[in-house]
């Protein structure tokens, strides 16, 4: 696995997405969020809704970023000239070739429009070609149907329950694994999310 340096300002982009570092400075970007759609968080392990709690999320993302067990995204779609939501890697393993990507939300008016699509390109393309990992990890808590769908359709496969594997905002929760390997995104997942944006 080629080093990633968490110090380094990556920008990943192409036609419809541009993936900037998050900083600070990107609370009063993303706030709207915070205030009008506070269910967004509904099913992550840390919760945004609200301006206090989104703004100690961005402070714990930092935080790790700066430790070096994590790379968090703002992302910016170029179609609505808007700032859209995050994502980030985390879990960086250098020694085992393995990164996670998760954290990831939206806005509402961004669901479904394919931003996910082009996001998920742009990172696995970078993690699997620039990064040279071996898997990329997926996680999610297992009654959040939308978001495995999601993972589902850009060709995640799914590996089985962690069963009460993590506290949730309100009770412990069980999560589901799903990878892509190396060998997959180019066989299989590459291909066909490129046929899938340049469809749309």
């Amino acid at each position: 696995m080629t080093t990633f340096d968490f110090n380094r300002a990556y920008i990943l982009e192409n036609d419809r997405v541009a993936l900037f570092p998050l900083e600070q400075d990107h609370l009063k970007d993303l706030s709207q969020f915070a205030i009008n759609e506070p269910e967004i968080w509904n099913y992550s392990l840390t919760s945004g809704a609200g301006i206090e709690n989104l703004t100690r999320y961005i402070e714990l993302a930092l935080e790790d970023r700066k430790a070096g067990k994590s790379y968090p995204f703002i992302v910016w779609d170029k179609r609505a000239n808007k700032f859209a939501g995050s994502t980030r890697f985390y879990d960086v393993q250098p020694a085992h070739q393995t990164t996670q990507l998760g954290y990831t939300w939206y806005g509402k008016e961004f669901q479904g429009t394919g931003l996910n699509k082009n996001c998920k390109f742009l990172l696995l393309e970078f993690a699997f070609e620039h990064l040279n990992v071996e898997r990329v990890e997926f996680r999610a808590d297992a009654k959040n149907a939308r978001s495995i769908a999601a993972m589902k359709s850009i060709g995640c496969i799914e590996e089985g329950i962690l069963r009460s594997n993590c506290q949730g905002l309100t009770e412990r929760r069980d999560s589901i694994v799903l990878s892509i390997l190396k060998s997959e995104w180019f066989t299989n997942v590459k291909p066909k999310l490129q046929q899938h944006i340049q469809q749309h």
